[in-house]
């Protein structure tokens, strides 16, 4: 990117900048000219909200309700609109953003002959360092890379996100969220060779590469060197973007209102607890890639150890309605009655909550595989498999079986939704579960954060240069967004920011259709190396 373009955005981010706080000024008057106290958090969220509003009219667009093809209102036998327990119609929508995620997954697995079924058993002798050399570049084993995207992939989504496919699409809706993780498999294959296969790797050996470089230097081979500019630094600004907000301010928030919410005693206090909270993250990312993978090779497996073996307990107590557990979620994925929003309703929301859990297709995993220290760009993509294999048909279809073995599938007794459900369900058997869960989301929303601090600053840097004032200028950026996200409830902030992580799809799934002939012709002359023993096996 050229100095002028660094200069123009700087720019525009000064003046986009300047306009909402000018604005602020203007804010809370009412027709009388009288001014209304507002506190700082609602003025930014009232600034931020038609933003939101405006990008959700894209995301969110259903183009099939457009088209008039469905109804999105789902009626009883009767035809009259279902209300839930907030007096709301019950829709269910079908988001241009999940129909552009899924039908990428469904095309690539295609295309790479269902690889995710097959190349699951080389993908786990690839994490062993079966394969490893030590001579190759980069800065991470296989395994780093691995749970370095994953701890930013596996959290609230697993916990709060099948809880809320359960509640609304009935138990059938987990049966989707698994068949579009095993699609989402091969999305991330695609991406992830493709981020091997185009990064950069300066003189200190620092590795930089994700969509920005595949998107930019893949199409430029193709003689659409516009497009890829254009594509690589759209992907760059909603990343972000997207690792301010989603990424931090929103885990930072969600790990503090859990935290106090059991420990009362520290409410009002998100000030301290994002102090604290930014002093551990920028203990860890001031050290790169390879601190953080350091990190998240150690804490990625606790977590998703306890959670699943505390899930197995429980699944394990009732081995007898094993059976019944799996009928009722096979059952209730086809039945046409199913809960709110018969047969269409069930599917939607498994795929919509299982593409918003594993990222597949977003394009974030592919900047810390990049880093991945292999000169075989397949196989790291083969690695990468694993990611939507854990995070959505493992520990996702584990959670779902103890919310209807506890019965709480249906929403409890209480009606609660997310996070607290989930919880409702594991305490119900274990009282002190809370606790540990509590623990777990903290610590998810710790390692979600420096992973996305990583590929934050890799956008920032490919925009910005490889200065040090250019990084430690990202690195200060970050760490305060962290004390401002646990410290305000800015609920439009976090939408927008939450939003262009899913806005991160289009323009990457848009790049991986023109570059998949290309993987495809890699992976078939990988496999042919490994069988003609070209490729050694180093244990």
């Amino acid at each position: 990117m050229t100095g002028f373009t660094r200069k123009l955005l700087v720019v525009l981010l000064i003046n986009v900048f300047a306009f909402n706080v000018g604005a602020f000024a203007e804010e809370g008057k009412n027709g009388e000219g009288t001014k209304e106290e507002l506190t700082l958090s609602q003025k930014i969220d009232n600034k931020f909200r038609p933003v939101v509003d405006a990008i959700a009219a894209v995301l969110f667009v259903d183009p099939f309700e457009k088209l008039g093809l469905h109804d999105p209102t789902v009626r009883d036998s009767a035809g009259n609109p279902v209300i839930n327990a907030k007096g709301e119609i019950v829709t269910h929508q079908i988001p241009l953003v999940v129909i552009w995620l899924i039908s990428g997954a469904v095309f690539f697995t295609l295309r790479m002959k269902f690889l995710n079924i097959w190349g699951v058993k080389h993908a786990i002798a690839l994490v062993r360092g079966v394969y490893d050399n030590p001579d190759d570049e980069g800065e991470v084993s296989h395994f780093q890379a691995l749970t370095t995207a994953l701890s930013a992939t596996v959290g609230l989504g697993n916990i709060a996100g099948v809880a809320v496919a359960v509640s609304l699409g009935g138990p059938g809706a987990s049966l989707w969220m698994v068949v579009a993780g095993l699609f989402g498999m091969t999305s991330k294959f695609v991406e992830c060779t493709l981020g091997v296969k185009y990064r950069t790797i300066g003189f200190d050996g620092r590795v930089s590469g994700g969509p920005m470089y595949y998107l930019s230097r893949g199409l430029e081979k193709r003689n659409l060197k516009w497009l890829g500019k254009i594509l690589a630094a759209l992907f760059a600004v909603l990343c972000i973007g997207g690792s301010f907000g989603g990424g931090n301010m929103f885990q930072a928030n969600q790990a503090f209102a859990q935290f106090s919410g059991e420990f009362t005693f520290m409410q009002d206090h998100g000030f301290w607890f994002g102090v604290v909270m930014a002093v551990l993250v920028g203990i860890v990312i001031i050290g790169g890639i390879r601190s953080i993978a350091k990190v998240t090779d150690k804490i990625v497996p606790v977590m998703v150890a306890s959670y699943v073996i505390t899930a197995i307990i429980i699944i394990g107590m009732n081995w007898a309605n094993l059976g019944e557990g799996f009928a009722a979620i096979w059952n209730g994925a086809f039945d046409a009655d199913a809960l709110k929003g018969g047969f269409l309703g069930v599917l939607v929301t498994g795929f919509q909550r299982s593409a918003f859990s594993n990222e597949a297709g977003v394009g974030s995993a592919s900047i810390a595989h990049s880093a991945s220290k292999t000169n075989e760009p397949v196989s790291e993509g083969i690695v990468a498999l694993l990611e939507p294999f854990i995070d959505t048909v493992v520990v996702c279809t584990m959670t779902a079986l103890v919310l209807i073995f506890t019965g709480f599938a249906d929403g409890g007794p209480e009606s609660l939704e997310g996070s607290e459900l989930t919880a409702a369900a594991f305490s119900s058997v274990f009282p002190w579960f809370k606790y540990l869960l509590i623990i777990a989301i903290v610590l998810f929303a710790f390692s979600t954060m420096i992973s996305w601090s990583y590929y934050g600053l890799k956008s920032w840097t490919f925009l910005f240069g490889q200065s040090k004032a250019a990084i430690v200028s990202y690195k200060v950026l970050f760490l305060l967004f962290i004390i401002v996200g646990a410290s305000s409830s800015l609920g439009a902030v976090l939408d927008f920011s939450d939003m262009m992580i899913l806005g991160m799809a289009f323009p990457n799934i848009l790049g991986l259709y023109f570059l998949v002939g290309e993987v495809k012709k890699d992976l078939d002359d990988y496999f042919k190396r490994i069988k003609t023993g070209e490729i050694k096996r180093f244990k």
